[in-house]
Order: C-alpha cells, then sequence, then structure tokens
C-alpha cells in the first residue's frame, strides 16, 4: 500500500457532495438507518448459525443434505464478495440510494423465501440471492457515509460502522438461538425487518449529488476503474479479513481443543472477544490520526494477540490472547476502510467501495479454509493461528518498512486528518 497517498484527497473533498446536517432529530436518524443497513449482512452470516443442526435433521433424507446445510449459512458471503464490485458500478451509475430501497426491499423477500420454500436446493439459491442484495446494500451503506460526511466525521462514523456490526454479530447469534428454538424456519421471519426499513430510507435519506454537477461536464474524460489506486489496500484488506474473522469462527474448536465444551462458557469467551472488537473501534474513532500510519502498529497488535492464543495452555490465557486480537482487529477494519475511502473521488466511490467489500468479504469467506489447509500442515488449530499471528508480524513489519522508505524520500509528514 503505498505510504505517501494522504489521508484526504483536497479533489475529492471539493468535488464531493454539499455537506449534509450533522446535529438534530435528522442526522441522528440518517445514521441509524446507515448503521442498521451495515448490519443486515452480518445477519445473514450469523442468524441461522444456532439452527443448523435442526436444518440437517429435517433435510436428512435430501441427497447432498451433509454439505448443502453448511452452505445455506456462508454461499450469502460468497455472493457478496464475487458481486460487490458489479455493486460498486451499478451505485456510481444508477445512484446510492434509488439501488439501496431496491435491495433492501429485496432481501427481505429473498430472505424470508424459506419460510415457504421445502426444497433444500431452493433455500440455497434464495440465500445465493440474499448475498447479492447483501452486496448492495452494504457497498450503498459504506458509500452514503463517504458521502455525506467528511474528515473525522467519516472516520467516526466507519467506526461505529464497525462497533456496530460487531455487536450485531453476537445479538443476531444469540436471536437466532432463542427463535430458533421454536423452529429451524423461525428466524427467517427476521429479515422482513428490511420492509420497516425501506420506506424509512426512501423518505428520511437525502439523495448526494457532486459539487461537480454544476460544472459543464461535457469536456470530462471517460474515468477508469480505480483500482489502481486500490489495489494495494484492497489486497491488505484481504488478508486483513483474515486476521478479523479468526476468532469469531476458531474460538469455539480451539476451547474444545483445552476441553471447554460448556456452551455458556464458550459463549461468555466469545461475547467477551466481541466487546474487545468494539473497544478497538472506539479507540481507533477516538485517536484522531491518519490510519496508514497506524496499520502496521495495529496489525503488530493482532500478531500479539495470535502469539498468546498459540501459547495459552488454558482458559483464561486464550481468551486475553483473543481479547489483544480483538481490540487490534477493531481498530483494523475501520483503518482500513478509512484509508480506502480517502482514495476514492465522489464519482468512484461507489465502485471503490463495491472493490473493498469484495475484498474483505473473500478473504472472510476463505478464512476457515486457510486455517483448515494451514492446520493439516502444522497439526493443530492453535498451530495454525500461530502462523497467521507471524504472517501478521511479517505484513506489519513490511508496512513499517515500506513507510520508512517513502518517508526518507519525501520528507513532508503526511497531513492529518481535518477536525
Amino acid at each position: 500500500m503505498p505510504a505517501s497517498v494522504p489521508l484526504t484527497s483536497a479533489k475529492a473533498e471539493q468535488t464531493g457532495p454539499p455537506p449534509v446536517t450533522v446535529s438534530g432529530p435528522a442526522h441522528l436518524l440518517r445514521v441509524t438507518l446507515l448503521m442498521a443497513g451495515s448490519c443486515l449482512p452480518i445477519l445473514g452470516a450469523v442468524l441461522l448459525a444456532p439452527v443448523l443442526p435442526k436444518m440437517q435433521h429435517h433435510f436428512a433424507s435430501t441427497p447432498g443434505a451433509k454439505a448443502l446445510v453448511p452452505l445455506a449459512l456462508t454461499v450469502p458471503a460468497l455472493s457478496l464478495a464475487l458481486l460487490a464490485p458489479f455493486a460498486g458500478v451499478i451505485v456510481d451509475r444508477l445512484g446510492r440510494k434509488r439501488l439501496l430501497i431496491v435491495a433492501t426491499v429485496l432481501y427481505a423477500v429473498f430472505g424470508t423465501a424459506p419460510l415457504y420454500a421445502d426444497s433444500l436446493g431452493v433455500i440455497i439459491v434464495s440465500r445465493a440471492l440474499v448475498g447479492v442484495t447483501e452486496a448492495a446494500i452494504m457497498t450503498c451503506c459504506t458509500t452514503l457515509i463517504g458521502d455525506y460526511y467528511t474528515g473525522q466525521r467519516r472516520v467516526k462514523y466507519l467506526a461505529l460502522q464497525t462497533m456496530c456490526a460487531s455487536a450485531s454479530a453476537t445479538a443476531f447469534f444469540v436471536v437466532g438461538g432463542a427463535v430458533g428454538a421454536a423452529g429451524w424456519r423461525v428466524p427467517f421471519w427476521i429479515y422482513a425487518v428490511a420492509l420497516v426499513l425501506a420506506p424509512v430510507m426512501a423518505a428520511t435519506l437525502p439523495g448526494p449529488v457532486a459539487r461537480e454537477t454544476v460544472d459543464d461536464s461535457s469536456s470530462r474524460p471517460r474515468r477508469s476503474s480505480p483500482w489502481r489506486q486500490l489495489a494495494g489496500i484492497c489486497a491488505l484488506t484481504f488478508f486483513g479479513a483474515m486476521v478479523f474473522y479468526t476468532v469469531p469462527v476458531e474460538m469455539s474448536y480451539l476451547l474444545d481443543g483445552l476441553g471447554v465444551t460448556n456452551p455458556g462458557v464458550i459463549g461468555l469467551a466469545t461475547a467477551v472477544a466481541s466487546a474487545a472488537t468494539v473497544g478497538g473501534a472506539v479507540t481507533f474513532a477516538r485517536l484522531k490520526r491518519s490510519p496508514d500510519p497506524m496499520l502496521p502498529a495495529v496489525l503488530l497488535v493482532c500478531a500479539v494477540g495470535f502469539a498468546v492464543m498459540f501459547l495459552a495452555n488454558g482458559t483464561a490465557l486464550l481468551v486475553v490472547g483473543a481479547v489483544i486480537n480483538c481490540v487490534g482487529t477493531g481498530m483494523l477494519l475501520p483503518a482500513l476502510l478509512t484509508s480506502a475511502m480517502a482514495r476514492l473521488e465522489f464519482e468512484d466511490r461507489g465502485r471503490g467501495t463495491g472493490l473493498w467489500t469484495a475484498a474483505f468479504f473473500g478473504g472472510e469467506f476463505v478464512c476457515p479454509l486457510v486455517l483448515l489447509a494451514v492446520e493439516s500442515a502444522v497439526g493443530s488449530l492453535a498451530g495454525a493461528v500461530g502462523v497467521l499471528g507471524l504472517a501478521a508480524f511479517l505484513v506489519a513489519a513490511g508496512l513499517w518498512g515500506a513507510r520508512r522508505r517513502a518517508n526518507s524520500m519525501n520528507p513532508r509528514s503526511l497531513p492529518e486528518q481535518p477536525a
């Protein structure tokens, strides 16, 4: 990732939309809707986890059910990763608000389809379509945050997006387990909440308009893909997503390896780690620093957490390592996202956000596969976590060295964000 790219592009700020109100009821409602929309893809990722055994039992006579039922949980993330770049293109062409509302309605339609479908194949298809709508919703919400806010306010709300996503993951897991006690189909009713959000979004979210539209745009050249300026940050985000999702995905297995099988203890340990992620995001927002210089230190914190988890010979030390790691990942996600947004002008923000979203959810999808492959090579899951920690340390060292070299060639310090 180029270390010399400033956090805030002057041209991007000049050509962005007119500022929106940043206080009052309309502002609070706008932020609430964007945060709620950002949590919808998280709902799709964790809500069904507690009822998978019941689904497995229900479809026991269906050929291939052993593989297809878990696929119902993971296929939305795969669809999201594959289609987010295309959602970004549509965002820039059709408009953020319009696509967000349509995708939110379709999210409810496809999300509730398993309530009426009796075929496991149809359910899998509906789950894939949920992932399509999630790609549009996540891209639109993140793009609108970049459109509506600049400087430190943008950092604040991107960090808040991370906090809400982390907290909602824990909440949705609990809700899914509670309502799933009434039957494996019942959690799918929760997708209908999108039908409440969509009309409120339509009525209250302002449609951003680039300031540049007041000028004569006939002489402007055709815009190329923003991939060039995002290639480095997207590659880092793909790796960062694996770092981010290791504890949520593997914590129960690591505890099981230490002989901990009590669901209450496992749930408490996971909740403590999730709270640490939220704390990391809060810390990032309060530091008010450019993200690029912070990335090596943040990845180092993640690596230290993985090292402690690798060395842990008891539950307490494993939880301490998970907390350290999650403090780092709570800072890592908003740092990566803020850094990506700073590289994009208004006209490119949808496509660029789509590329970043694809990189993040692609890393989420491959995370358990990579750890499984490394586990088979080193002989234990704890060893695989240790290898990932070593990789995080090496990436942090590489970023730090690249930044040192860039600063030696250009001694001017990077500008900090405006307040």
